[in-house]
């Protein structure tokens, strides 16, 4: 990994960002924005050094309806970038504190997994996907072929295969001899909308010759292959989403040295 791209991958909390603490644990940093929101709902205490939402509740159902609330009182105060209907877990270490809508995690700094797929095809040729101009991230850039967050309750390979048929149109068969997921680094750095705290995960695959990923979910505008010079130029170029760059130079030095 370059120095520049470490720079980007590893950035400090957002100013007068607050540590999160849910059921106990610290679990995220929370933006200003997102104190300020909450400070009047009811939901939260807020201290000189902490964020602490429902401090009484543990984890279960109460706290999740409690979360449900945080994440509804960050939308309607516009601290949020889209609303996707989508749960993600919310952890610290291996314990499981609560499930809270996928918008809310960046602005209350909560970890997120993402799996990504490398595929490449027989002659060793990278196949990488451009992100569509209606995502609220990262519009138009080049990303991994596959890559995607880990929903509630599903396990890193779930999410993956799941993935892997939404983004690329493949099936388990077509993957079946992927590498098994290996972490890539835990990424931290500053957005518009908060702190993205994200466990970067990648497989590797070759697709069979006559393979043709084709995107079924409307998130992807172009699938094409590069070889490995030009992949590098175009990161080095900056047209890649900063978590792709990470993964796919990761997989390229990970296939040297095999």
């Amino acid at each position: 990994m370059s120095a520049a791209l470490r720079d980007k991958a590893l950035q400090a909390p957002p100013d007068h960002a607050r540590p999160v603490y849910i059921a106990g644990q610290r679990c995220g940093w929370a933006t200003l924005a997102a104190c300020d929101a909450l400070r009047d709902s009811g939901l939260v205490r807020i201290e000189d050094d902490a964020l602490r939402i429902q401090p009484a509740l543990g984890p279960g159902p109460a706290l999740d309806a409690a979360l449900a609330q945080v994440a509804q009182v960050l939308r309607d105060a516009r601290c949020l970038r889209g609303w996707r209907d989508e749960l993600l877990d919310i952890t610290a270490g291996e314990a499981h504190l609560g499930v809270i809508e996928r918008a809310a995690m960046r602005p209350l700094g909560l970890l997120t997994a993402a799996v990504h797929l490398n595929a490449w095809t027989p002659d060793d040729r990278l196949w990488v996907a451009r992100r569509a101009l209606s995502k609220s991230t990262d519009p138009g850039m080049w990303d991994t072929l596959v890559g995607g967050l880990v929903g509630s309750g599903e396990s890193f390979d779930q999410a993956l295969v799941r993935e892997c048929a939404e983004e690329a149109g493949l099936e388990p068969g077509q993957i079946g001899q992927r590498g098994p997921l290996r972490t890539v680094l835990r990424m931290q750095r500053r957005l518009p909308e908060g702190y993205q705290v994200e466990a970067l995960l990648t497989s590797t695959c070759v697709l069979a010759e006559d393979a043709r990923p084709a995107n079924r979910d409307g998130e992807v505008m172009e699938i094409t292959t590069l070889d490995v010079p030009e992949a590098v130029d175009r990161i080095e170029a900056g047209e890649f989403t900063l978590e792709a760059a990470l993964v796919i130079l990761e997989d390229i030095q990970h296939r040297r040295a095999a």
